[in-house]
């Protein structure tokens, strides 16, 4: 007799998550395909349709990678970290020596740094659940503190947001397993100060530096402190200011679904502003929909942490679920113009690439954990019953 089939037994892991990024990534087909005209036509010559297509494809085959990656052991995972690690360390290099945010690979361009959010977070995972005797340990915690920090270091000359993510993203992940709380806090204070320390040094002299890329960073934090006037004679729109703009023209409800202006005018209305896209065609209800979905998706990380018994998959998941969640408050922030343009994606739903892919496979890598931990709660109950 045939087996029935179950949906259950393809989308495997936690079903919210599981329904979370599939909204996210139908908003993502919708709102790439309303904003992606002008940078197909001026910046890549060639047709909205044919983006979008490729769009679709890494979406399709983010799935794939997902149903790939949840039913593996997390034991797999384990064995893998360090080689992943590893690799991602060599990407950098590479990148670094050539002074780029860019390398390609048998014709395939990535971006090193993205890679790194899946290596680092697997070898911090790797090392809390070797030295699980020792969060308590100021050595141990400085130890951690210190590989992170090479590892933004070396990110940091090319892509200044993504190793402040990976670093943030890491020390809360160190946080939800368990370390020191003491040792945390003194470690967290002292690097907020070093950050803003650091803000207002590349404000001041970014353009005088000439050094790595300080002169746009210096820009940015101008444009943020100063933003432009719409309403001046002859301004000079920027990116950001369009997407403020966007965003008062969409109100509370928004125009409807494929009536944006702005992002005809805009070459990253489909990539790093696209939310103020949404707000425009859906208003602050569409804005608010995607906050929340973000949110609920970070709770549920949260809640699998929590069911976890071992400290790899409890950091695996922190570490992924607080990579995402932030990378989406980043992103949101500065459409809003809370925080100065930082290039960050809005996470599966700004256009697709390998950026796409490889937080997909972060997701794919939390619903393994999911998975294993459903399958042992549910060994647990055939054990109790047959005793």
């Amino acid at each position: 007799m045939k087996a029935k089939f179950k949906i259950q037994n393809i989308f495997k892991g936690d079903a919210a998550i599981w329904f979370i990024f599939f909204v996210l990534s139908v908003i993502s087909l919708i709102s790439v395909f309303s904003s992606i005209g002008l940078y197909a036509i001026a910046d890549n010559h060639t047709t909205p349709m044919h983006l979008f297509v490729k769009h679709a494809a890494f979406v399709a085959a983010s799935y794939v990678a997902i149903i790939a990656i949840t039913p593996l052991k997390t034991n797999l995972l384990y064995k893998l970290a360090n080689w992943v690690f590893l690799f991602s360390g060599v990407l950098v290099f590479l990148a670094l020596m050539q002074h780029t945010r860019w390398i390609g690979i048998l014709g395939i361009r990535f971006q090193p740094s993205e890679v790194v959010k899946l290596g680092i977070t697997l070898f911090m995972a790797r090392m809390l659940q070797n030295h699980r005797d020792e969060l308590d340990s100021p050595k141990f915690f400085g130890f951690l503190l210190a590989v992170t920090a090479l590892v933004a270091i070396a990110i940091f000359p090319e892509n200044f947001s993504t190793a402040a993510l990976i670093f943030l993203a890491c020390l809360f992940a160190m946080l939800f397993a368990g370390v020191n709380l003491r040792n945390w806090l003194y470690a967290f204070g002292a690097i907020a100060v070093i950050g803003l320390l650091m803000l207002l040094f590349f404000y001041k002299f970014g353009d005088s530096l000439e050094a790595f890329r300080s002169s746009t960073w210096s820009h940015r934090i101008e444009a943020w402190l100063h933003p432009i006037d719409p309403s001046a004679p002859n301004p000079q729109l920027t990116q950001e200011a369009m997407a403020k703009m966007a965003i008062a023209s969409g109100g509370f409800w928004g125009h409807g679904i494929g009536n944006t202006v702005h992002a005809r005018l805009m070459t990253q209305a489909h990539n790093d502003f696209i939310f103020a896209i949404i707000i425009e065609e859906l208003g602050a209800v569409g804005g608010i929909i995607i906050f929340a979905l973000y949110t609920v998706f970070f709770r549920r990380c949260i809640k699998i942490v929590k069911k976890c018994r071992d400290l790899f998959s409890a950091t695996i998941v922190a570490g992924f679920g607080t990579i995402i969640y932030f990378q989406a408050l980043v992103n949101m922030s500065v459409a809003v113009g809370l925080l100065p343009v930082t290039g960050q994606t809005l996470p599966f739903v700004s256009y697709g690439g390998t950026a796409y892919l490889i937080l997909s496979c972060g997701i794919g890598m939390i619903q393994c954990v999911a998975y294993n931990i459903k399958k042992q709660e549910k060994n647990d109950e055939t054990e109790e019953y047959t005793e």
